[in-house]
């Protein structure tokens, strides 16, 4: 397995940044993991989570769509999101289809509402290429999935791009 190139990262604060997480536990070990490496760097720069459970990995947009309409309802909005959980192929289409369905699905929530959002779904041949991705002391998926979200911040408040 190739190692993966990683930009230089920064843990330049965002205190106050609230940042909502959805994660599917179809797989709770992995998922697991996953949150435990987003909310570590979520957490190292200042920032605070909100966890949000589902099943499964095509229940993360809707679930991220209605809960960033909730808090902005409340006036309480996100800063950023952060999708976590785990498709693994078998033997039949369903990967596919739940791959890029919810791949899609975010990008286009991020891209229509100009928001940041890291995606932190898996998808993997097997359990074990799960495992170790999602270890935050192996390859941190779900921390890379937050730095994202956060680079993603960063860079909207720099350039005073606005919702």
């Amino acid at each position: 397995m190739a190692e993966p190139r990683r930009a230089a990262r920064t843990d330049e604060p965002l205190p106050g940044a609230r940042i909502l997480v959805v994660e599917a536990r179809f797989y709770d070990a992995i998922g697991a993991m996953l949150l435990d490496g987003a909310k570590a760097a979520i957490e190292a720069v200042g920032a605070s989570a909100t966890i949000v459970s589902v099943p499964g990995a095509l229940e993360i947009p809707p679930a991220m769509a209605m809960s960033l309409d909730g808090a902005a309802k409340i006036a309480r909005p996100f800063d950023g999101a952060v999708a976590l959980g785990c498709i693994v192929r078998g033997e039949t289409y369903h990967f596919e289809i739940v791959a890029g369905e919810s791949a899609r699905a975010l990008m286009d929530m991020s891209v229509q509402r100009k928001f940041p959002i890291g995606n932190g779904i898996l998808t993997v041949e097997n359990e074990a290429q799960a495992l170790v991705r999602a270890d935050p002391k192996q390859f941190d998926k779900g921390g890379d999935a937050a730095r994202a979200a956060l680079a993603l911040i960063r860079l909207q408040r720099s350039n005073g791009a606005t919702r």
